[in-house]
């Protein structure tokens, strides 16, 4: 498939700026009892939103494919893990969706690098301690999300881990852009003092 086929799916895909949150979150539950046709909806709302996270971490159109059918799916089977007051439907998706192409682009550079160790001798840093670090870091910042308000995880969910801009997370969240500016501002301070980043 030519990137045109999927640029023309993703733009019939994209949802409407006035999609509203508590309908997807509706159709989701649907979902989570099996109900197809709420399924066919929350596919069409979702699948361009996803399918540019993915695109956006792992840069290649076939492999962010790949990923927004897996996601997709996922969304299918697990509906019922959705949790409205933890954030919107879309946020949810676009969390998992980006989650999966890190590890895709992850497993890929595990992959590069055993490659490479195997070329070339031991080096003599510990790897362990090193593993162990970046899980208390991404732990701490797990930590720090869940003390944001929900406005403000979500907006900053979908700058950085989703890549939208301002304008795209005002429109996928239904708010005015200086609301969704503010609710960043606070958060990224507010977060910035939960990690201990000096200013």
């Amino acid at each position: 498939m030519d990137s045109t086929d999927s640029e023309s799916r993703a733009a019939r895909a994209r949802p409407a700026p006035h999609d509203d949150r508590a309908d997807l979150a509706a159709l989701l539950a649907q979902v989570a009892r099996g109900d197809r046709d709420a399924f066919e909806q929350v596919y069409r709302r979702l699948a361009a939103p996803v399918y540019g996270v993915a695109l956006r971490v792992v840069r290649d159109p076939a492999q962010a494919e790949e990923i927004a059918q897996e996601v997709l799916v996922e969304v299918w089977r697990k509906a019922s893990h959705y949790r409205p007051d933890r954030g919107s439907a879309t946020a949810w998706a676009l969390t998992v969706a980006h989650r999966r192409a890190v590890d895709r682009v992850r497993s890929a550079q595990a992959t590069r690098v055993r490659d490479q160790r195997a070329a070339v001798p031991d080096r003599d840093y510990d790897q362990v301690t090193e593993t162990v670090h970046t899980h208390l870091d991404h732990q701490q910042v797990r930590r720090c999300l869940r003390g944001l308000t929900e406005t403000q995880r979500e907006s900053i969910t979908l700058a950085y881990y989703g890549g939208y801009t301002y304008r795209e997370v005002a429109e996928l969240l239904n708010v005015g852009l200086a609301a969704v500016k503010t609710r960043m501002r606070d958060g990224l301070i507010r977060l910035r003092d939960c990690l201990g980043v000096q200013a």
